[in-house]
């Protein structure tokens, strides 16, 4: 039976999400007020049976290890499987030179003592549901080289700007992988997530050290695609790639559709996470909630309609919130209009009677800011 250590990357230079990854890394981003984004990509592997796994960390990396800390809460074997924090030296988020094959290069020991014969490698940026084995399986059965996730998307002019996309032969080989530019609304997104031999990942990432020292794991599949057998496998479900803040926003809003949400969290796939002891939310009598994701510990005495509120939220009497996203501890006070935002953790909403931003635009308010 065929095993493959699983590889989570981080961002790289060429993504980052304003406001919000000011403060943490985007696998570090609160989802739907309970989860952190990494949590998905982490849930999958767990549930494909990936027991060895290895989280790769940049810049602002105290959130994510306190979040996964020891890996328990995400069911991993405890007798053969371990989750390893795994470092980068650099500490700039937006230097040329940060990229996902510096910090393999960096740890590539680490890779290399694993037993493992195949890696899987999925983005920290990217929320979906998948079954690795099923990857792997095809992976193995088709011969191929390397096999890459893609989605098939009809909507890549206004979404996905920051991510690859995948030209296709009628064969499912990879014949380019490319930006997308918002050229047109078709799209095959490539999903960061690839599936191959470790030994032939460890040469991959050594020939793009040697070539550039800014060329990303991307950027070399690309160049050798025409050399290896790259095949794509396609992805079918929710997908979302929280690369802008305005993917960020989208992918939130769509998961408050009903239909949406049950087809992402299924009882036989759970998706784990750190849990959080605290009491539950107080709805008041004034409290009016339609259509929201409300987590535990807030006092809501306000109307909160189509949002997600965070964990220790406080909303009073008089204050409303439409399709918005208020992060954990933030307080809005009496009076107070807020639509179509994303208001950061332990930010105060005092002074600023109406905060109000666009679907396309939502407006950001900054961590421990006071309005």
């Amino acid at each position: 039976m065929a095993t493959a250590l699983g590889i989570v990357s981080s961002a790289d230079n060429t993504i980052h999400v304003d406001g919000l990854q000011d403060y943490r890394p985007i696998g570090a981003f609160s989802f739907l007020g309970r989860f952190r984004v990494i949590d998905f990509p982490i849930s999958n592997m767990s549930n494909s049976d990936i027991n060895r796994i290895q989280v790769f960390l940049n810049s602002r990396p105290r959130s994510i290890a306190e979040h996964v800390g020891s890996g328990r809460h995400y069911n991993i074997n405890s007798k053969r499987g371990k989750i390893q924090l795994l470092f980068t030296e650099n500490t700039s988020s937006r230097s040329i030179y940060n990229n996902d094959i510096l910090a393999y290069k960096e740890n590539l020991d680490y890779i290399q003592r694993a037993h493992q014969e195949y890696v899987i490698i999925t983005p920290s940026y990217m929320v979906y549901k998948q079954d690795f084995r099923q990857l792997l399986d095809t992976h193995i059965q088709t011969g191929a080289e390397v096999t890459v996730l893609y989605h098939k998307i009809d909507n890549a002019r206004d979404y996905f700007k920051n991510c690859h996309t995948v030209t296709l032969n009628k064969q499912k080989g990879v014949q380019a992988i490319e930006k997308n530019l918002g050229t047109a609304n078709n799209k095959n997104i490539l999903m960061d997530t690839y599936c191959l031999k470790k030994d032939l990942f460890v040469e991959l990432v050594n020939d793009a050290s040697f070539m550039s020292s800014i060329y990303t794991f991307a950027d070399i599949l690309n160049l050798m695609c025409k050399q290896l057998d790259v095949r794509a496998f396609q992805h079918k479900g929710y997908f979302a790639s929280l690369t802008s803040l305005q993917d960020y926003y989208h992918a939130s809003m769509e998961l408050l559709d009903y239909n949406t949400a049950s087809e992402m969290f299924k009882s036989d796939w759970p998706i784990y996470t750190r849990t959080t002891d605290s009491c539950p939310t107080q709805y008041f009598e004034s409290a009016k909630v339609n259509n929201s994701f409300i987590s535990n510990g807030c006092l809501i005495e306000g109307t909160v309609e189509n949002s997600i509120i965070g964990r220790g939220v406080t909303i009073k009497k008089g204050a409303v919130v439409k399709n918005s996203i208020i992060m954990a501890y933030a307080e809005i006070e009496a009076g107070i209009h807020i639509e179509n935002a994303i208001v950061d953790k332990w930010a105060k909403i005092i002074h600023a009677k109406t905060i109000m931003g666009t679907e396309n635009e939502p407006q950001y308010i900054k961590r421990q800011d006071t309005l």
